[in-house]
């Protein structure tokens, strides 16, 4: 019984894999170009607004290469940069090609980012969930990646962590853990 009706629900599938929903067109027609001008597609600028555009740069992240040390990725993001946005594309982590070479990250896929943003020059980074979860070498290397790309982003002055709005301490290479930490505290985990 059991092959029977496994053979009815085949043949029932390959009758209904032929039948489709949408009647092909013999002869396909290709849309004008007025009708795409008119719905603004082809436009520079973004159809419906006062001319506005939207413009890329490339923009370094820094990711764990496979020596252990950090160094920079490029990444493509709108213009002007935003210190979430860099954040955004950091968490996503090293693209296929990168993990092929043997790059990762050390920040938590699961990582949730609430804010972020540059006040003067300081980047205060809000996150869901704190990075003392990991281990003390991937804290470090997470950390590393944050203010090594966020110093690219604008946070020039170092940056801060929040886990719900509470400023985490951070461990530095250097054995000291502070709320405030900048390019200089990291340089040592550079790929130089």
């Amino acid at each position: 019984m059991n092959l029977r009706a496994t053979l009815l629900i085949g043949l029932a599938a390959i009758a209904l894999s032929s039948c489709t929903l949408i009647a092909p067109n013999a002869t396909p027609q290709s849309i004008p170009r007025t009708f795409s001008k008119s719905l603004g597609l082809l436009d520079k600028t973004i159809p419906g607004t006062n001319h506005a555009r939207v413009r890329f740069i490339t923009q370094p992240v820094y990711i764990v290469d496979a020596t252990r040390h950090l160094a920079p990725s490029s990444r493509i993001v709108p213009s002007p940069v935003g210190l979430a946005t860099v954040i955004q594309q950091l968490l996503l982590g090293p693209s296929a090609i990168e993990k092929s070479a043997g790059y990762s990250s050390a920040l938590p896929k699961d990582e949730v980012l609430v804010s972020a943003e540059i006040r003067a020059k300081v980047g205060y980074v809000n996150f869901a969930e704190p990075l003392k979860r990991l281990s003390r070498s991937q804290q470090l290397l997470a950390v590393g990646e944050l203010v090594l790309t966020a110093y690219d982003a604008g946070a020039t002055r170092g940056i801060v962590i929040k886990v719900a709005g509470v400023t985490q301490r951070l461990l530095m290479p250097n054995g000291q853990s502070a709320t405030l930490v900048t390019k200089n505290n990291f340089a040592v985990l550079l790929n130089t």
